[in-house]
């Protein structure tokens, strides 16, 4: 199992090239079970998570070709409509094949999904929108049994609250309904946003992009011609290299990155003191002298992304007061507090909210990631602590950052993967 080894820079500077958005290559790698052709996928990502969904679609009979920046997937041999456990329970994102699958199919069986423990994320609301479109629900032994003998109908939507990986899943079930859906109190993210685009362009008629009404015209079972497309920049992986400056205050110059998708992330770090120079695809961040405390609440985009907050938690030890910290997404999304907390930080939580009194002297120990973005923090902390920080279980980290180390080395930082 390897670990990181990590020890304080006293500075960092140049540039790093931001990946592809992991969380928007799963939805759109599951909406190739909709093509008719085979279809090029560019910018993708290096996780785990990715080789993951891909390994399902192989198991389900897709062919996957390979290359340096992408994948050509073929879904026109698919034999199988069973997701199983064993895949499935890595990765919660496996779910989002139940959309597709059912839509093409008129049956699947998808195994209830695993992945981070941050929390209840119930697939209630997919269910019930299928239901909705005359799909017939069955949970027997783990397994969710779908089936539409005659197809999913176009129906009205209202989803009680916004779930993005809900949102995707209903989005491509209905491009192959009969008939019109439209989604009330849709997930507006980018990622969401990018799998209608891409839907669009190929010639599904989908109104409403980035709004929280989504109206899509079905096509009555008849697959899609999807254009190539290239995967967007990953706003969290940049966030964090943002934050990775801003707690060392050093100047980073980050390239392939799209700002308009970080607006509530650049907000606060300007409350906290930085600056920034922007561009169409780059952002340069100047740090402040001191790092100011803040005030953040987790909410729904274009708010603040509850996939930040930890990032955030980590870099307001080291601000000159307290900083407070609600997270109103995922219930059990401050197990990186503990940890913190045993490199010296003062954090104190009530519920889902954490106060952080800083300024924290941090000391490098053996820390242990409990979850994707809690890894992160954890390596933003061990910039700053003194001695030695040895960061262990970061199969979560190889889940959703593509290279980090690498990434974090190239601009200065001591950092290196080493086996346990």
């Amino acid at each position: 199992m390897d670990y990181l080894k990590t020890q304080a820079a006293k500075s960092l500077q140049g540039t790093i090239k931001i990946s592809g958005a992991k969380n928007a290559s799963l939805p759109l790698i599951a909406m190739t079970i909709l093509a008719k052709n085979r279809v090029s996928i560019k910018n993708l990502p290096h996780v785990a998570d990715i080789k993951t969904l891909l390994k399902l679609l192989s198991n389900l009979g897709s062919k996957c070709e390979f290359s340096d920046d992408g994948v050509l997937v073929d879904t026109s041999s698919i034999h199988e409509t069973k997701a199983t456990y064993d895949i499935v329970k890595t990765m919660r994102a496996s779910i989002l094949v139940l959309g597709p699958l059912l839509a093409r199919f008129g049956h699947c069986e998808v195994s209830l999904p695993g992945g981070c423990a941050i929390g209840q994320r119930p697939i209630d609301l997919h269910l019930k929108a299928l239901e909705q479109m005359g799909a017939k629900i069955d949970i027997r032994a783990g397994y969710i049994e779908a089936s539409a003998k005659d197809g999913l109908k176009g129906c009205e939507i209202i989803f009680d609250k916004i779930t993005v990986t809900g949102t995707a899943n209903i989005v491509m079930a209905a491009t192959l309904a009969k008939g019109i859906t439209t989604i009330t109190n849709a997930a507006r993210e980018p990622e969401v946003v990018q799998l209608c685009e891409v839907l669009n362009s190929s010639g599904v008629k989908i109104e409403g992009i980035g709004s929280a009404i989504l109206t899509i015209h079905g096509t009555a079972g008849e697959l899609v011609d999807i254009k190539e497309f290239s995967i967007i920049p990953d706003r969290i992986e940049a966030g964090t290299y943002l934050c990775a400056g801003a707690i060392t205050k050093s100047e980073i110059t980050l390239t392939n990155v799209e700002p308009k998708h970080l607006g509530a992330v650049l907000a606060k770090l300007e409350e906290m003191g930085s600056s920034f120079t922007i561009t169409d695809d780059t952002i340069t961040i100047h740090p402040g002298e001191n790092i100011k405390p803040v005030k953040i609440v987790t909410q729904e985009y274009p708010a603040f992304p509850t996939d930040m907050q930890a990032q955030f938690l980590a870099l307001a030890t080291q601000a000159d007061g307290v900083s407070i910290i609600e997270e109103r997404l995922f219930e059990n999304r401050f197990m990186h507090v503990s940890e913190l907390q045993r490199m010296g930080a003062d954090i104190s939580l009530n519920g889902h909210t954490a106060t952080v009194s800083g300024k924290s002297e941090l000391s490098g120990t053996d820390v242990m990631a409990t979850d994707l973005r809690a890894s992160s923090a954890l390596v933003l902390a061990a910039l700053v602590a003194s001695g030695q920080t040895n960061i262990h279980r970061i199969y979560h980290l190889d889940r959703g950052y593509d290279s980090l180390e690498k990434k974090l080395e190239g601009v200065g930082a001591k950092i290196e993967r080493l086996k346990e």
